[in-house]
């Protein structure tokens, strides 16, 4: 095979080193071959080898393919660990297991004691279990092991830069691994929302009867699998088997979708990207690929993770491509341009940047390390690791030391996401254990009854045989209550203790309130309800559960076009379990708010589970300084403009500011400095300047009679305040006698004034120590403008004739000298000499 030309520098290199790096090509033979080359190796001193899959089928196809080529039976030298199922014993040697189980063995020991090399397969996937896992395995050696612990690192497609930066001292060591070529055609250019199903139709087909191999198609998720599936059993193609191929499915059907079909027959698998790697079908030489992948993103905002359609990456594409050169020459048909191929993302974004964190934080809490103490080649995202501590305090899993509890502890042993397991133990506290691991069960699968509304009590009733499944569905129920009977099996012998126990026909709501707060929900008005994370939803089409006042939601959708959320499956809820059981989820919080619609300050207790009011009462004794607060919390964010502002207040701000601004430009030298009185400056420093002057205040009429200039005016030491009048004075004795008002608001200011009252007046007045000159508006008699100017020297010598001219034909009764610097300044029409 294609890995055996890499065995001497991989075997070097793991000599050498504790930290190696193998990119392979899909059908090198990787993850077949290399753990039992390494397997006799010295320096493992004959400790176990510990191979990571991300899948369980690929889990036991491993183990399976390891132990066939040694001749024995899986649990002798070669073995495997998945949830509740694991096959080794004292002779293993080589572990196959899940990440998932990985990061068990880590947990119950950090060290790994009798463990020699850890090789993470596919780790181009990055699921939020390996990242996890490596950062705990590279902690738990760094900190506990004294002999090495090596780890080798495997895929098709790495993104070799990064990993080289983040282990610079791993040799990295590339196997080139397609036998042979695969040819790929391009499609036309697609949207992401353009309807999947006759394009992916018409290219199957046209692959069937073009080829006599086997075909592997790629679509986004079950949904369009059974859409295919069911378009390809009308066709009815002759002699071939076609085989769905999805996580959902059991092992046992899974793994008829990779096997080789019977004699005679050909096989198209329709498969998610679960056949993208870590598992090999057999015989494909065809490869149909829709180019989109179904993924987890969970909304920080809305506490809510869904499923969403996107497109893929190119290493995604390159790995599915190769499942076709396996045997022979190959074609891989993309529903996609090559246009539109430049432009898809090198890599998939990793899990840990857009996924729920709730199972890694639960995991670093027991493991007793914040996220910045270990190794990451992407960290956690600093708010939504937050986020997942606060919802697991939520839960009761952790106290508020982020301490893990006896709940948390509980937790941690069921192998589910902690709200499953939170679902599950309280179903056994309230006395519901069945049902609970029925309702968790069907979580995880399809919905059983697509056609009977969102009670979810009704499909509980079908699992337990009181209500008809159709044929159809008969499968997906035996499934889950398969699960529900392991889930049964995995639960503790000591329930949880709780105080109150709800009545038994709503104990199965209130474990389900208590794993889905966020999902409490109150009807809001005849067409939905309010969600406690505040988003609305409603029912698709008219449902039996919509007069329910309250309802628990297990699972939401959405529908394009829509800005709130489909209520898919629920529960009614009582709201006497807010008084009981429920109760650790209210909050009692004194709220105050400035109502200008209801005359001031409104103070109110309300009773409320996450956004949801419960019940309100108005506030009495409330302290002063709390409505203090409220108020300059109001008036921030009315941006000041509910202050009783005059025109007299807004050009003592300009005046102080101009000072401010010479400051800062380093013209205006003094001891004091000028404070910033701008809109921004004013609204962020409120507490220090009108705080003291809102004192008692509590009704709209109070607040426009506050002395506004008061609180102003403290912005200045009493120096400042003389200083003020002297730099830059509200008004200026003009040569006429007069006193005229300086414009502050207009920068330069403006001295507006009529030109015969600036007679001998040589220069144009200047504020601020000389520093700023005014902007003169000179006027005529009816105080229009004639002359807008900052030099008033110049203007006397040329323009001011021309002017003269003017104003001496409009105006012949006033005094218009030749020679303006010698004449008298008159507020009348002619001087009184």
């Amino acid at each position: 095979m294609p890995i055996y030309a890499v065995y001497q520098p991989l075997l070097q290199a793991l000599r050498e080193h504790t930290e190696v790096i193998l990119q392979a090509a899909p059908g090198a033979g990787k993850t077949t071959q290399v753990p039992l080359y390494l397997l006799d190796q010295p320096w493992l001193a004959g400790q176990k080898i510990i191979l990571l899959e991300p899948r369980r089928l690929a889990v036991r196809n491993a183990a399976e393919r390891l132990a066939a080529q040694l001749g024995q039976a899986v649990g002798q030298r070669v073995g495997y660990r998945m949830r509740m199922a694991t096959k080794v014993s004292a002779a293993s040697q080589i572990e196959v297991v899940t990440e998932g189980v990985f990061l068990r063995m880590l947990q119950q020991d950090p060290s790994l004691e009798g463990v020699g090399l850890v090789i993470f397969d596919e780790f181009h996937e990055r699921s939020l279990d390996s990242d996890l896992a490596l950062a705990l395995m590279l902690n738990g050696r760094e900190l506990l092991r004294d002999t090495p612990l090596r780890l080798l690192i495997m895929s098709a497609t790495l993104p070799s830069q990064r990993l080289r930066q983040q282990f610079p001292q791993a040799p990295f060591i590339e196997s080139q691994g397609r036998q042979f070529p695969v040819t790929i055609h391009w499609g036309e250019p697609r949207k992401l929302n353009e309807p999947l199903l006759p394009s992916l139709l018409q290219t199957t087909l046209h692959c069937w009867r073009k080829s006599s191999g086997n075909l592997l198609v790629f679509l986004p998720g079950q949904q369009a699998i059974q859409q295919l599936l069911q378009a390809l059993n009308q066709a009815q193609l002759a002699d071939t088997l076609i085989a769905p191929l999805y996580g959902e499915l059991s092992l046992e059907q899974q793994q008829r979708a990779i096997q080789p079909p019977p004699a005679g027959l050909r096989k198209i698998v329709l498969a998610t990207n679960i056949a993208e790697s870590s598992i090999t079908i057999e015989g494909i030489t065809e490869v149909i690929d829709s180019g989109l992948e179904r993924v987890p993103l969970f909304d920080l905002t809305t506490q809510t993770q869904r499923l969403t359609t996107q497109r893929i990456s190119q290493a995604s594409a390159a790995q599915r491509a190769g499942r076709a050169g396996r045997i022979e020459p190959g074609r891989c048909y993309r529903l996609w341009s090559e246009q539109q191929h430049q432009q898809l993302p090198a890599f998939s974004t990793p899990a840990i940047s857009q996924a729920d964190l709730s199972s890694l934080a639960l995991q670093l809490v027991q493991w007793g390390a914040e996220p910045d103490e270990l190794f990451w080649l992407d960290p956690p995202k600093p708010s939504a690791y937050q986020q997942a501590l606060i919802g697991l305090q939520q839960l009761g899993a952790i106290d508020q030391q982020r301490r893990l509890t006896a709940q948390g502890q509980a937790m941690l042993q069921l192998p589910v996401e902690p709200r499953v397991a939170c679902l599950l133990l309280y179903g056994q506290a309230f006395n519901a254990t069945e049902t609970a691991c029925l309702l968790a069960a069907l979580l995880g699968e399809r919905d059983i009854l697509p056609e009977q509304g969102a009670d979810l009590s009704l499909r509980i009733e079908a699992l337990q045989g009181d209500y008809p499944i159709e044929r159809s569905q008969q499968g997906r129920a035996q499934r889950i209550k398969q699960q529900a009977k392991r889930y049964h099996q995995l639960l503790p012998k000591q329930p949880l203790r709780v105080g109150e126990m709800p009545s038994p026909d709503q104990a199965l709501a209130a474990a389900l309130a208590l794993a889905f707060p966020e999902r409490i929900a109150q009807r809001a008005n005849q067409q939905g309800y309010k969600l406690a994370n505040g988003r609305a939803a409603q029912f698709y089409q008219p449902d039996s559960l919509q007069q329910s006042e309250w309802l628990v939601i297990a699972e939401l959708g959405s529908v394009q076009g829509r800005s709130h959320d489909i209520i898919q499956r629920a529960l009614p809820l009582s709201a006497a379990l807010f008084a009981g059981c429920l109760a650790s989820l209210v909050d009692t919080v004194s709220e105050c708010a400035w109502q200008a619609d209801a005359g001031g300050f409104i103070a109110q207790q309300r009773v409320k589970v996450g956004a949801l009011t419960l019940s309100t009462q108005a506030h009495a004794a409330i302290d002063q300084s709390l409505i203090a607060q409220t108020l300059i919390s109001y008036i921030r964010q009315q941006q000041l403009s509910c202050l009783p502002w005059t025109p007299e207040h807004q050009q003592w701000l300009a005046r102080v500011q101009l000072l401010h601004d010479l400051q800062q430009q380093g013209q205006l030298t003094s001891e004091e400095k000028w404070p910033d009185v701008s809109q921004a400056a004013l609204i962020n420093s409120l507490e220090h300047w009108l705080l003291p002057f809102v004192q008692g205040v509590q009704r709209q009429a109070q607040l426009a009679k506050i002395e506004l200039s008061h609180a102003l005016h403290s912005l200045l030491s009493w120096e400042q305040q003389q200083q003020l009048n002297q730099l830059c004075p509200s008004h200026i004795q003009v040569p006429s006698g007069s006193n005229k008002r300086i414009d502050y608001l207009e920068r330069p200011p403006v001295l507006a004034v009529r030109l015969q009252e600036l007679f001998g007046l040589a220069q144009t007045p200047k504020l601020a120590k000389g520093l700023q000159p005014l902007k003169l508006h000179l006027l005529s008699p009816a105080q229009r403008p004639v002359q807008v100017t900052m030099d008033l020297a110049s203007f006397w010598q040329t323009t001011y004739h021309e002017v003269k001219k003017d104003l001496k034909g409009r105006y012949p009764k006033h005094y218009w000298p030749d020679n303006p610097l010698l004449a008298e300044p008159t507020a009348r029409a002619k001087p009184r000499n």
